[in-house]
């Protein structure tokens, strides 16, 4: 009762000093009641709306309804926690303005169109043109070779023609030689002249028959022995042999091969000179398998040579052989070259292309020689009728033999094109951002598509697109990327919350779940087959210039940074990937056109910060194109991940060196992060 008491009278002492504290201050009631009075009239007399409180108490929770992983965003929580398959943080997922759209739709505002750098182009219907490069060496045209040599045994008492590299005419004498044969050869014309003289008033035409054919095969023998007609003539004319008889030269051009010297004896038959007509020549080029298909029989060539730099010259491809190289997996082409000039050398290294028209069905078309027909020896001989060659007598046959497409007997319009630059392509999956029209923002629509073959720049479109239509050919890595945050389908995640760029398509890196505190390592990883080593030792460049940038980025050295971006962006440009099969081909344009794109964002600034960014962009891709592709060089790589990185986000990225050097972090963290996988050089692709 008494602790009761106290109590109360300990409550009631606080109400009268809390009540006394508040007499003091009579303005400040006053003045609490004026503005409560003020806001309820303001409001029409309502109650506070609940909503409107909340609203403004926590904005955050209204609009992040669902939360993901930025390492896997296939995972949706209604609430914050850890990711179950990584444990790292999960972010919130803001509702945004396109919710109510397609999953693969993306609206954004002008100025970020600008900042992503979107470039569209036009979906066209017209004949796509297939560019095939090929390299070679200028030889000699074996059909204008000629060789001189010893058609009776005797000795070469002279040689006109003493070292190789002359160039001689028609008719020069090239041999002086002694030979018994001959000497009696020349009694037997003589002979035989004289006694069909002395018979010539013989009444017994037999007789006289008989003379005559005795002459007429006396000079038969000697102009079978190699004696021209005018030879012949002035022995008859002298009436007396001669000891020594001159071979001339049976066509002008160069002396290539000299295989005699002066005072040798020979047998017949034995060969003296060889001499080459050099107004044609041929081309022998190297064809890699892949590009057999957009080669024909007829086709025009265009070619330079490094020593005539500037000048293109024009040939005809004359035959393709029709065995492989096993070693090189390339095939012999032979183009037959006018050089009337003689500037073309035996021996010169050339560069040849040919441009290839394609029509709808892919095949190889050529307006110029529809309905036409050729000579299967000499692609130069075309005729609009049936016929013989004129200069071999072989049978014509129609330019549809030969491999050509006859357009006009199609009847289907020029296919459609899209530039290469335009799908993003993984394995047999090809995926392009389709331009929106009719809309207030800037909207973009991902659409699987069927490619047919790519020619040259362009990819001919099966299927998925209308002519007229608008795709996206610069910034579409960008696009996909935003839809990958937003765990929309794109390219790298076909289906709606699929796994990341590491994690995609057939190229990919499939990640198992990790126990707590551990980091999912990339593995069971599908791998190209047929991957030329030729291609491989192309690429040797490119890994180099990429650890350049990494080596820069981990020492924060931002102009070191900027200039090996800009030499990996010019070699990335120049690996030659034409001996590549149509799947490797495909995966090696969009991996190159990846890191083209975010090395020209980077290559802008020599911000630090700003070159990591896109550096992330670019090791992604290095580490898919060591997957699949291999390397030839004989160190190991390392896939190496920070979970620090992009404010706990984590990254990933690729270097030659087991010992962890931070591009992230640089001196802050240079040991942050923990090797993942390991690709060796003996590695090598298996998965087409």
């Amino acid at each position: 009762m008494t602790e009761h008491t106290n109590d109360n009278d300990t409550h009631t002492h606080s109400l009268t000093g809390w009540w006394r504290s508040t007499r003091v201050r009579p303005v400040f009631w006053i003045v609490l009641v004026i503005v409560f009075a003020a806001g309820f009239l303001l409001r029409g007399g309502s109650d506070p709306s609940p909503s409107m409180d909340m609203a403004s108490e926590a904005p955050a929770e209204s609009a992040a309804t669902v939360w993901t992983c930025s390492m896997h965003p296939q995972i949706r929580l209604p609430k914050p926690g850890k990711c179950p398959i990584c444990f790292m943080d999960l972010i919130p997922v803001t509702a945004s303005s396109d919710d109510d759209q397609s999953s693969r739709v993306l609206t954004m505002s002008e100025n970020a169109k600008k900042l992503a750098q979107i470039v569209t182009a036009s979906v066209e219907r017209r004949y796509a043109q297939a560019s095939i490069q090929m390299v070679g060496k200028v030889d000699y045209d074996e059909t204008k070779l000629a060789h001189i040599s010893s058609w009776v045994s005797g000795r070469l008492d002279r040689l006109y023609v003493d070292y190789t590299g002359i160039e001689v005419k028609r008719g020069e004498h090239m041999v002086l030689i002694y030979s018994p044969e001959l000497l009696a050869a020349q009694e037997e014309l003589l002979q035989a002249i004289q006694a069909a003289k002395s018979t010539g008033g013989s009444g017994l035409s037999n007789f006289r028959e008989a003379v005559t054919t005795t002459v007429d095969a006396a000079r038969d023998k000697l102009r079978l022995w190699g004696l021209t007609e005018d030879q012949i003539k002035e022995i008859e004319d002298r009436g007396t042999p001669s000891d020594h008889v001159t071979i001339y030269a049976p066509i002008g051009g160069v002396v290539i091969e000299k295989s005699a010297f002066e005072g040798m004896y020979v047998k017949t038959g034995a060969h003296i000179y060889t001499i080459a007509d050099l107004s044609h020549v041929w081309l022998k080029l190297e064809a890699y398998e892949s590009d057999l298909k957009w080669l024909r029989y007829g086709q025009k060539v265009q070619f330079t040579t490094e020593a005539l730099p500037g000048e293109t010259f024009e040939g005809q491809i004359a035959f393709i052989d029709p065995v492989l190289d096993p070693q090189t997996r390339t095939v012999r082409v032979r183009v037959n070259v006018s050089n009337a000039d003689r500037r073309l050398k035996p021996g010169m290294f050339v560069r040849a292309t040919v441009l290839a028209d394609i029509a709808a069905s892919g095949k190889v078309a050529d307006i110029s020689l529809e309905g036409k027909w050729m000579c299967p020896m000499h692609p130069e001989v075309v005729s609009n009728k049936p016929g013989n060659c004129p200069k071999c007598g072989m049978a014509l046959v129609t330019t549809e033999s030969l491999g050509y497409v006859d357009v006009s007997k199609e009847n289907t319009p020029p296919p459609l094109v899209i530039p290469a630059s335009a799908p993003l392509i993984t394995g047999k999956r090809a995926v392009v951002y389709v331009e929106q029209p009719d809309t207030d923002r800037p909207t973009y629509e991902g659409r699987e598509v069927t490619l047919g073959p790519r020619a040259g720049d362009y990819y001919i479109v099966a299927s998925g697109l209308a002519e007229g239509e608008r795709v996206v050919v610069n910034g579409a890595f960008k696009i996909d990327s935003e839809l990958q945050i937003r765990a929309k389908p794109s390219m790298m995640s076909p289906d709606s919350g699929a796994a990341p760029m590491h994690d995609h398509g057939a190229m990919a890196m499939e990640s198992k779940p990790a126990k707590p505190g551990k980091t999912p390592p990339p593995t069971a990883v599908k791998r190209m087959v047929g991957v030329p080593t030729t291609f491989q030792t192309a690429l040797g460049p490119v890994y180099d210039d990429y650890f350049a940038l990494h080596s820069a980025l981990a020492a924060d050295d931002s102009t070191t940074a900027h200039k090996a971006l800009g030499e990996l962006l010019n070699t990335v440009k120049k690996v030659d990937a034409s001996n590549l099969a149509s799947g490797p081909r495909r995966s090696w344009d969009s991996l190159s056109a990846y890191i083209e794109e975010a090395g020209n964002a980077a290559a802008k600034t020599e911000q630090l910060e700003m070159q990591r960014t896109e550096f992330e962009k670019i090791a992604q891709a290095m580490i898919h194109l060591d997957y699949c592709f291999g390397h030839a060089d004989p160190d190991t790589h390392y896939v190496t991940f920070c979970p620090m990185a992009f404010d706990n986000r984590g990254a990933y990225w690729l270097q030659n060196e087991k010992g962890i050097a931070n591009p992230w972090f640089g001196h802050i963290m240079p040991k942050c992060g923990k090797v993942t996988d390991q690709i060796d050089p003996a590695e090598r692709g298996s998965h087409d």
